[in-house]
């Protein structure tokens, strides 16, 4: 099965992973950061592929997707629908 995607996911994790960022370097890059537990609190994952992940924001069910960064594992960039 051929992915139209793949190449430019590849390169934006690689941008991404490059030059992991604090909490804080991402908090004043993209705005709200979560981490794993915050962002099961506030979306419900309906899937992912790297670096992206497709969520539904619990408080009124918007959808939408977020960014995220391997290691420290952090959420960001949310762009609703």
């Amino acid at each position: 099965m051929s992915d139209p995607t793949e190449t430019i996911r590849r390169e934006m994790v690689a941008e991404i992973n490059a030059e992991l960022g604090s909490r804080e370097y991402l908090q004043a890059k993209h705005g709200q950061v979560w981490d794993t537990t915050e962002l099961q609190q506030d979306f419900d994952v309906l899937g992912f592929m790297a670096p992206l992940v497709v969520a539904s924001r619990k408080s009124d069910g918007t959808k939408g997707s977020l960014m995220f960064q391997a290691s420290p594992r952090f959420y960001f960039d949310w762009s609703p629908e």
